[in-house]
């Protein structure tokens, strides 16, 4: 009987540990430290959440630059990619389809390679971040509906241009809801 209720000991205070002390300090941790990041990093535009800056929304109005495709419909509940094979039919057609929607949209990136970010989802669906040349095929299009000059579109891009993290981890990227908030605030239709 003295085991079991030093077992029902040990099994409470651990449980007081790890299930509430140590998660309010890591929460309290980043709050104070990062507290946008822990509040889930949303972008607020004309007094109202436009979107978090971490998580990918769909765009395919031709006002807009279009992010990476998603498997989920970017729905951050079930996010994860399509679980297709390299070699499956499927992902095949998805990744024709995409092209083909891409250069119809874009008929300036004809004969170019298409940025495999437009043709194939994340693996979380989720990616909000194109790369510098996607957002920059997509400039004709955008500055053409706009009605406005095609440098201009340009320069907001590479205004918009996210460097490597710490330098020299991944690639200059381009983040889809900042840039077209930002496209919003100057190029009003």
């Amino acid at each position: 009987m003295k085991t079991f209720w030093s077992a029902v000991k040990i099994f409470l205070v651990l449980t007081f540990i790890t299930g509430l002390a140590y998660p309010l300090a890591v929460t309290g941790f980043a709050r104070v430290f990062f507290s946008g990041k822990a509040s889930g990093s949303f972008i607020e535009s004309g007094g109202k959440t436009a979107g978090s800056e971490l998580i990918g929304q769909s765009f395919k109005d031709p006002r807009y630059f279009w992010g990476r495709p998603s498997a989920v419909g970017y729905n951050p509940l079930p996010s994860g990619g399509s679980n297709l094979s390299p070699v499956s039919l499927a992902l095949k057609k998805q990744a024709e389809d995409n092209t083909v929607a891409f250069l119809a949209a874009n008929p300036g990136a004809a004969g170019k390679p298409v940025p495999s970010e437009m043709v194939f989802a994340s693996a979380s669906g989720l990616d909000p971040h194109i790369s510098v040349e996607a957002a920059r095929i997509q400039c004709a299009r955008v500055a053409h509906v706009r009605g406005v000059p095609e440098v201009d579109i340009m320069s907001l891009v590479d205004g918009r241009i996210e460097p490597r993290q710490a330098g020299f981890l991944g690639e200059e990227r381009v983040n889809v809801l900042r840039l077209n908030l930002k496209l919003d605030e100057g190029y009003q239709k």
